[in-house]
């Protein structure tokens, strides 16, 4: 059904990703900007919200996923819920940065999503040329996270943000992959491996936020 263009593209993610699983593990420590200290209610509060709205993330896109390349009736109403949690994400960062850099988050995560899709669209098709193009948009968006967040807070790394935007990127692929091919197997454990780092994405933010606002979360 996939074809050679998606074999080849699931070999190149392999090759490519053999090697990045331990460096980024060895990376992991670089992520950490929060050291030992007695954890407010309000930091706890804060750490919780951001937790479940990337679990959100997490599970809204395999949702979609699912729907797209199921063709099932519900995919417009899915990918909605899904552009919701990307608004819901920019809003909690609001009380923080303001308005208009809250919808500017907002709008870059769902171009995040939109992208995404169209690489999903293209990988289903097997149209190589459009994928190629859309894989490209995909991770230059993914820059431009990493570019926005690290000039609003000093304490996350453009580095190491660009590192764990696109290995979730890589995860997604791996899992878009896995589900074409029909390996079940592989596609949950990718999807469980995903969690687990969106919430580590989700603890690198609210730990930079509490280094940057300290008096906010006494």
């Amino acid at each position: 059904m996939q074809g050679k263009f998606l074999k080849v593209t699931l070999l190149s993610v392999a090759i490519a990703l053999s090697v990045a699983p331990m460096q980024a593990e060895a990376k992991m420590d670089e992520h950490a900007v929060v050291k030992k200290q007695k954890y407010t209610q309000s930091m706890v509060n804060l750490k919780n919200d951001l937790r479940r709205l990337w679990i959100e993330h997490a599970l809204w896109t395999r949702n979609y996923i699912i729907s797209d390349i199921a063709g099932l009736e519900d995919q417009e109403k899915t990918l909605n819920r899904l552009l919701k949690n990307q608004q819901d994400i920019g809003n909690a960062f609001k009380p923080y940065y303001g308005e208009a850099a809250g919808n500017q988050l907002a709008e870059l995560l769902k171009e995040h999503i939109l992208l995404a899709g169209k690489v999903l669209d293209a990988a289903k098709t097997s149209n190589k040329a459009d994928f190629e193009k859309y894989n490209k948009e995909w991770y230059r968006n993914a820059d431009d996270l990493a570019v926005f967040l690290s000039k609003a807070n000093p304490y996350w790394s453009e580095k190491a943000l660009k590192d764990i935007l696109y290995k979730h990127l890589d995860m997604i692929t791996i899992d878009v992959t896995a589900r074409l091919k029909k390996d079940w197997d592989a596609d949950i454990a990718e999807f469980d491996k995903g969690v687990d780092h969106l919430i580590m994405l989700a603890d690198f933010l609210s730990e930079g936020v509490i280094q940057q606002f300290p008096k906010q979360f006494k």
